[in-house]
């Protein structure tokens, strides 16, 4: 799958914008805060129906503007569509693809990009919500229906929540609440079938993460990832990793759980268990990479996450290669794991690489390079030539 043609209007820092892209690598290089990962950014948004920068839409659309929009020409094979997205300020955002209007969530269906960037690291190093986030994000490209699954389960959790919270204004406990079970029922249904997912996924991406962990960083660590469940009795929001397991279908694990904390919820004015409260936990040598992994540990397993993604939906898509997008990424990286990242990815039909640098891109990466300056396309690098040093800094 490649991206041939991209069309901004009013998004981020782009009034308008037309990039023309290639098969293989492509390179955008300008200084930080100029609008190259703001392209990276709409690419991506079109297959995670999310920024991997900010939580809310708002952010994307340029100042005084109530929408942004993203056009795209993606090919597969011999075929090609385009995809259209409108991004509101507010409100619900609309989708057409080749014209017709479907709704935004089937977006995904048509579109695969995997996107490493150095918020990347908070995956590893940074809260519990960061690893959902990789997870779900990463379940709606493999099974896009799983959108809409996790968009019902958060409308069914902000009712409980609500009726949690308005039994502790009235000082009423958990036994007088007749239909919290109603939104028990709901709650479990959906939760079960996302926790499933979740561990599907974390045992599936097992095997490519040890292999992209050995291939960028020359190690095997025996880098390995699981759920901590609540269901379980662990409870990672506050502290605990202690996942003791159980037995019997999910539902069963989580209706039980769901019984066992009833009683605390009312004081908590929060639902305590399920999905929105799980951790993936990330290990390598045997301990956990928060805290205890290197820097360098800590930037290749990210890298390896990413890595592996890119290889699951390879292997699932019938659609081809999903695009591999590496923002900004080559200036934090060694000598060594920049030319064994290159190496890992150089066969991708499409790499797209943003850089403030030229000269931090492995020679394999640098074809097809074109040249980003406040918010304008300025064409190839070979129409505006500069220095290796020429980019550097931030503004």
């Amino acid at each position: 799958m490649i991206v041939e043609h991209l069309s901004l209007k009013d998004f981020r820092n782009y009034a308008e914008a037309e990039l023309e892209l290639e098969p293989g690598p492509n390179v955008l290089v300008g200084r930080n805060g100029q609008g190259k990962t703001n392209l990276a950014e709409a690419i991506a948004y079109l297959a995670t129906l999310g920024s991997h920068r900010v939580s809310a839409d708002a952010p994307l659309v340029r100042e005084g503007q109530d929408a942004a929009f993203v056009r795209a020409r993606l090919r597969h094979g011999e075929r090609k569509v385009i995809l259209e997205l409108q991004i509101n300020k507010q409100g619900s955002n609309r989708a057409r693809i080749g014209g017709s209007p479907v709704r935004a969530n089937e977006l995904p269906r048509y579109a695969q990009v995997v996107l490493f960037a150095p918020e990347d690291l908070q995956i590893v190093r940074g809260n519990p919500g960061e690893r959902r986030r990789f997870a779900d994000q990463l379940l709606v490209q493999r099974t896009p229906r799983m959108a809409a699954v996790l968009a019902d389960y958060d409308r069914t959790l902000r009712q409980r929540t609500t009726l949690l919270k308005s039994a502790r204004a009235r000082g009423m406990k958990a036994s007088q609440l007749s239909t919290l079970d109603v939104w028990d029922d709901k709650l479990v249904a959906l939760g079960s079938e996302i926790i499933d997912a979740r561990t599907r996924l974390a045992q599936d991406l097992a095997g490519p993460v040890a292999r992209a962990y050995a291939g960028v960083a020359g190690a095997d660590h025996r880098p390995e990832l699981a759920w901590t469940l609540t269901i379980h009795g662990a409870d990672p929001e506050e502290g605990d990793e202690m996942d003791r397991g159980g037995e019997g279908e999910t539902a069963a694990q989580f209706r039980a759980a769901l019984e066992q904390k009833r009683s605390q919820e009312p004081d908590r004015g929060l639902t305590l268990v399920g999905p929105p409260r799980d951790d993936l936990l990330l290990k390598v040598r045997g301990l956990p990479v928060k805290g205890y992994a290197s820097h360098g540990e800590s930037w290749s397993v990210a890298l390896a996450l990413r890595l592996a993604s890119a290889e699951l939906l390879r292997a699932e898509s019938p659609g081809g290669d999903p695009i591999l997008i590496l923002d900004d990424v080559f200036a934090e990286l060694d000598a060594d794991r920049r030319a064994r990242l290159a190496g890992v990815v150089a066969d991708y039909e499409q790499v797209i690489v943003t850089a403030a640098v030229s000269a931090d891109v492995p020679e394999p990466l640098r074809a097809n390079a074109v040249r980003i300056e406040q918010g304008r396309i300025l064409g190839a690098l070979a129409d505006h030539p500069f220095g290796p040093d020429a980019g550097a800094g931030d503004e």
